[in-house]
């Protein structure tokens, strides 16, 4: 096992030397000049751009330093207000977390339950009507339903928060606390929830159907094993192997892509409304510092499903040592 981790980590490192490398690219090698990406400024004002994100020198120094300074979580000056980009992003990062991982435990309470149910009743009415729903829900954009749920549940019947967002430590204000934490996040929650347990839903009863017919299962229920025994023993362990990967897919890349439309919905101060605010402002520092925040997150939690996969599935974290002990023969009769 720690063979395995020692490579999956790795390649983790190799992956985040490529994204930097990119992002270095992208962002000071691609632009004819910097005053293409620095609001109109005047050619003086565009040495200051450079100065601000600390990148001098020839291509290798200046690469060489913009890696430095991510590491070290200096990420320069934001043109608009001058605060460090890191402070920015700090303050950003917990509200994106909040809505993401909360929006992952309701979209996976809502997928499961439908999932486990169409599969064990195929064909009948129940997984037909759930078919239709989800169908619906995949259709439906996140920003259609934050409008729709802010209008119907916030705006007509006054139940919940339209707006905001309260710190889950802030105990000592009226709106701080876990409790005012979970109302404000409610629905955004739930818009973004919908879409992705529409999808989860789908592909759990799909997962489900493939190994309810494997051989394996047949023979567990020919020796007498009951329905649960046999749906906690052998079916949802081998079903959640391609579950656990697009969760990790969804939770680092697809779902910073929704964030933007639902925090603009609901005014929620995260990340994703902060990029939309900074590609309005073309404050490039804090597009950089987003790009480098996401990707590095994106390839966290492909790190953490491949560690995942490894307990999951033994045979996974074992390919690598098989195929070194069926090389080491043929290498040692040569």
């Amino acid at each position: 096992m720690t063979g395995y981790v020692v490579r999956r980590f790795g390649w983790a490192v190799g992956l985040f030397l490529i994204v930097t490398l990119y992002t270095y690219v992208l962002f000071f090698l691609i632009p004819s000049s910097p005053v293409q990406l620095g609001r109109g400024q005047s050619e003086v004002d565009s040495i200051d751009v450079r100065d601000a994100l600390h990148v001098q020198g020839n291509i290798f120094q200046e690469y060489g330093t913009f890696l430095w300074r991510i590491v070290h979580l200096d990420m320069g000056e934001s043109f608009t207000n001058r605060r460090e980009v890191t402070t920015i992003l700090w303050q950003a990062a917990p509200v994106t977390a909040s809505l993401v991982f909360g929006a992952v435990v309701v979209w996976l309470l809502i997928a499961f339950p439908i999932g486990l149910l169409s599969a064990l009743r195929a064909r009948s009415l129940l997984d037909r009507t759930a078919m239709v729903c989800v169908l619906i829900g995949v259709s439906a954009h996140p920003l259609w339903i934050g409008y729709l749920l802010s209008y119907y549940f916030g705006f007509k019947l006054n139940w919940l928060p339209i707006n905001g967002y309260c710190d889950i430590f802030s105990v000592t204000t009226f709106c701080g606390g876990p409790v005012q934490w979970a109302y404000h996040l409610i629905l955004p929650w739930t818009a973004f929830a919908l879409a992705f347990a529409a999808m989860y839903a789908r592909m759990i009863r799909a997962s489900v159907l493939e190994i309810l017919n494997e051989d394996y299962v047949r023979t567990a229920r020919a020796k007498g094993l009951g329905d649960w025994s046999v749906l906690k023993t052998h079916v949802l362990r081998n079903a959640m192997l391609p579950i656990v990967t697009m969760i990790g897919m969804d939770v680092s890349a697809l779902a910073f892509a929704p964030t933007v439309f639902v925090e603009r919905v609901f005014g929620l101060p995260g990340i994703g409304n902060l990029l939309f605010v900074s590609l309005q402002r073309h404050d490039l520092p804090v597009i950089v510092g987003i790009v480098v925040v996401v990707t590095t997150a994106i390839l966290f939690f492909n790190l953490v499903v491949d560690l995942l996969y490894g307990v999951l599935d033994p045979r996974i974290r074992l390919t690598g040592q098989l195929r070194l002990r069926r090389l080491r023969p043929s290498s040692v009769s040569r």
